[in-house]
């Protein structure tokens, strides 16, 4: 595995159209972020309307929900924590808009059955010392079906640790309740633990 594989890969995810040649969205706009020696592996669950413009994931207010939570875990800022971190998702497209105009779709089933081989190659690729599922969907892709409350503010596996949070979307109330928030408070944590494990090194420069 290279730097060039993983680079003939993103072209490849940029180019895909299965969603819209199976006529499940009218629109493909891939989106996804990272280098080659990435730690970090996040992964959400489908771009928003703000990500199918930018088509820089978590670009919208989620994204700056995100940035501040990063921030608390130890990132230097948002740039350091994106630089360390491949961002991705268990659909790549913008999924549309509800019915009512309150939110964003939930990925179809297809739709995340075609982007699966995507991910699955990233974590092949990549490698990732670190796994951060975002949202219940990723979550449960990873670790099954479950409560956020037995899953948030706790780390799983090894090669790659699993640190799952609850998706930083204003429309969540999940984080209403206090012992959500000290759920929360203890997944950051453990994500501070692990940035001071795998952040790149500095050298001090001699005098």
């Amino acid at each position: 595995m290279s730097r060039a594989t993983l680079l003939e890969h993103q072209a490849a995810c940029r180019a895909c159209h299965a969603c819209v040649d199976g006529g499940i969205i009218p629109e493909a706009n891939p989106t996804f972020e990272g280098e080659w020696g990435a730690p970090f592996l996040l992964v959400g669950q489908a771009p928003g309307p703000t990500e199918r413009i930018s088509r820089r994931p978590f670009s919208g207010r989620a994204g700056k929900e995100l940035d501040r939570w990063m921030l608390r875990a130890g990132f230097e800022s948002s740039g350091e924590f994106r630089r360390m971190t491949y961002i991705a998702a268990l659909m790549r497209c913008f999924p549309g808009r509800n019915s009512t105009g309150t939110g964003d779709l939930r990925p179809p089933p297809g739709a995340v059955a075609n982007c699966a081989h995507w991910l699955d190659a990233e974590l092949r690729l990549l490698k990732p010392r670190v796994l951060i599922p975002v949202g219940q969907m990723a979550i449960n892709r990873f670790l099954g079906p479950g409560s956020l409350e037995g899953r948030v503010g706790k780390r799983f596996g090894e090669r790659p640790v699993i640190v799952p949070l609850p998706h930083p979307s204003g429309q969540s109330r999940w984080l209403n309740e206090p012992a959500n928030r000290e759920r929360l408070a203890a997944a950051l944590a453990e994500i501070a633990s692990l940035r001071l494990r795998f952040a790149p090194r500095t050298r001090k420069m001699r005098a």
